[in-house]
Order: structure tokens, then C-alpha cells, then sequence
């Protein structure tokens, strides 16, 4: 098992409720692949630094899991199938990277 990180960004014209149906979508299509999911942040609309599909906006997210490596390929073979899905980002971490998640999510933590 790979510890991963994926940031993807939603199309900013979605209200709401699709945001939180299509950010369960892919994580419960993770978990059924039998990944791990570690965390998961809502980063929430944020400006881009440059416009894709001409929009200038869009709706943050970021899955962290560990998962087998063949797991990848079909969730971003989801993610270019979905019209919804503006860009996305998959990460594998290494022992450092983890560790930085680690102290990430800890100080988020204690901010809230």
C-alpha cells in the first residue's frame, strides 16, 4: 500500500449538493477499490491563477489514502470522464511527505 495525495478542483457553477455528491463519489469509489482514506479537506472556492474552460474559479479538494498503485489509473480515468472535474492532481508521498501531512493536518487541528 502507496500513500497518495490527490488535489482536485470542481467546476465553480455547481451548487452545493453536487459538490458533496460528487466529492462522495470518489471517495467512496477509493475505499471500494480498497484504498485507506488518511484525510480529506475542503479547501472551498478559491481564484485561479488562470482561467480553465474560461471560468476563473473553482472548488478546492484533497484526498489523502493509501492505496494499492492500480488504483490510480481508473480514478483519473473517472476524473476525465466527469465533466464536472476541471483539473486534478494525483501525488505519490514518500516518508517525508507523510510526515509534512502529518504536522499539516495537526496544526489545521489546532487552528480550528
Amino acid at each position: 500500500m502507496n500513500n497518495y495525495e490527490t488535489v482536485f478542483i470542481l467546476n465553480p457553477v455547481l451548487s452545493d449538493e453536487q459538490i458533496k455528491e460528487t466529492v462522495k463519489k470518489y471517495e467512496d469509489f477509493l475505499v471500494s477499490k480498497g484504498a485507506k482514506m488518511v484525510a480529506k479537506e475542503d479547501w472551498g472556492l478559491r481564484k485561479l491563477a488562470y482561467a480553465i474552460q474560461h471560468k476563473k474559479s473553482g472548488f478546492y479538494h484533497l484526498f489523502e489514502y493509501e492505496a494499492p498503485g492500480e488504483v490510480i489509473e481508473p480514478l483519473e480515468l473517472e476524473f476525465r470522464r466527469d465533466e464536472r472535474m476541471m483539473r486534478y492532481l494525483t501525488v505519490k508521498l514518500d516518508k517525508h511527505a507523510v510526515a509534512w501531512a502529518e504536522k499539516r493536518r495537526k496544526r489545521n487541528k489546532e487552528k480550528a
